[in-house]
């Protein structure tokens, strides 16, 4: 299991690299729109779970600290269980967050409709892209 997980997040890393190329020549930065969409609401636009939408619900993790709190390296395998949420993650605790795996799950079958794909490759590179621009947020 752990194999699989660490050869998946090679592949979509490899995939990100590729997709990230001809997003960086068109000036689109995948990993931000994906954060402003789906987290900035909660966690605020720069990280700190100051978003507008915490007045509503308790409030969002400052997700900035997530490498500094871990020694100073980024937990990529740890936040990318928690986007995705379709598995249980014991120590995350009440799951107050959305799961991002079903949601991009079901976009990528209302994107492709009637083309063969791989919902799981849709999934993988959308919340790489996330995880790589909530690397890019951290305070070091």
């Amino acid at each position: 299991m752990r194999r699989s997980i660490v050869g998946s997040l090679a592949l979509g890393a490899a995939m990100i690299c590729a997709a990230g190329a001809s997003f960086a020549q068109a000036g689109i930065d995948l990993g931000k729109r994906e954060y402003v969409f789906n987290c900035g609401g909660c966690h605020g636009e720069t990280g700190k779970g100051d978003g507008p939408y915490m007045t509503y619900m308790k409030r969002p993790s400052d997700i900035t600290q997530l490498a500094k709190k871990n020694n100073g390296v980024f937990p990529v395998s740890r936040v990318y269980e928690v986007i995705d949420g379709r598995q249980d993650v014991a120590a995350h605790g009440p799951r107050d967050m959305p799961i991002w795996g079903m949601d991009y799950q079901a976009k990528a079958g209302a994107y492709y409709m009637d083309v063969p794909y791989n919902p799981e490759v849709y999934v993988r590179i959308r919340i790489l892209a996330l995880i790589e621009y909530l690397d890019r947020l951290q305070v070091r």
